[in-house]
């Protein structure tokens, strides 16, 4: 039998499920010191998290990073891109009742892409099902295809938090060579980072596995969604096959794309700060790993800062 991700879990990761207050959001040696660059935070696709719920830890840190962030609320436009510099998209949901058609229209999509090759840089992040199929069509503008379904890793996890909570490491050989991974200083540098369950990646020629995923690693691909409605509630189950090797493949990406920057993520919890209500730390709030680091050096990698 596959795995099975019954609709209490389903519900649980499809809402923005707040945030830690007491996470640290200063930056000691902001990359901008006033007039930063212009992020333009998406809300206008059902994401899952937001600029003032889940993302409100990573927001406020590029805020006191120096960028100043802006949401927008609708759909995206050539004059809503115009003076932006870096367009984040966090957990795109598509309209249908399972969540996973096309988040962006293909008018949407063309936007994006001409304004990247344009120059400008974009931050996706997805996660397993319904999140990767929803953005598939997007991330496929910049050759970037998705996995969908769940990643697993025995020899390279937190063992204390599960095979599907990976640990990528530079001793590990996991951390690919790039510069936002260097940042601008020794002390900026990130050794290790850790995810908290989502999908896989492959990039085109070119691109930069930067959380590349071990011989070891496997995905479970998603089934097909199961609706079942009980008069005025909807249930919605999904079951996940056999797992299949995820070899050559990864959690993170960047690229360059005509004048323009592109990271995509295949999981969403490792840019949160999250305290569960039985005190579990999910994100860059998660002692022994560098994902607060991870999230000022892509940010400044995407802003040309790096």
């Amino acid at each position: 039998m596959g795995w099975l991700a019954v609709v209490g879990l389903l519900v649980w990761l499809m809402h923005d499920r707040g945030y830690d207050p007491d996470f640290d959001t200063g930056v000691a040696e902001p990359a901008y010191r006033g007039g930063g660059p212009l992020v333009l935070f998406d809300e206008g696709h059902r994401n899952t998290h937001t600029a003032s719920g889940a993302y409100q830890p990573f927001v406020e840190l590029l805020r006191h990073d120096g960028y100043a962030v802006s949401v927008l609320d609708g759909p995206v436009a050539p004059e809503r891109l115009s003076g932006v510099a870096v367009l984040v998209v966090v957990c795109a949901q598509g309209a249908n009742e399972t969540s996973d058609e096309p988040a962006f229209t293909g008018d949407e999509a063309s936007a994006i892409e001409r304004w990247v090759l344009a120059g400008g840089a974009l931050l996706l992040v997805t996660d397993h099902w319904p999140f990767g199929p929803a953005v598939e069509s997007l991330a496929g503008r910049f050759g970037v295809q998705m996995g969908g379904g769940l990643v697993q890793d025995v020899a390279h996890c937190e063992p204390s938090l599960g095979d599907s909570h990976l640990v990528f490491a530079r001793g590990d050989g996991l951390l690919r060579d790039h510069p936002l991974l260097d940042g601008r200083s020794a002390a900026e540098r990130v050794e290790r980072v850790l995810t908290f369950t989502g999908q896989s990646l492959v990039g085109p020629p070119g691109t930069t596995a930067f959380l590349a995923l071990s011989d070891d690693a496997t995905e479970r691909p998603p089934g097909t969604p199961r609706v079942e409605r009980d008069g005025g509630d909807v249930r919605i189950t999904m079951e996940y096959g056999e797992p299949v090797p995820a070899r050559g493949r990864a959690q993170g990406l960047a690229l360059e794309h005509g004048r323009g920057r592109v990271v995509v993520l295949g999981e969403a919890g490792l840019l949160r700060a999250q305290r569960e209500s039985g005190g579990r730390l999910v994100g860059m709030n998660h002692p022994g790993c560098d994902n607060r680091q991870l999230a000022l050096n892509l940010m400044h990698w995407l802003s040309r800062a790096l």
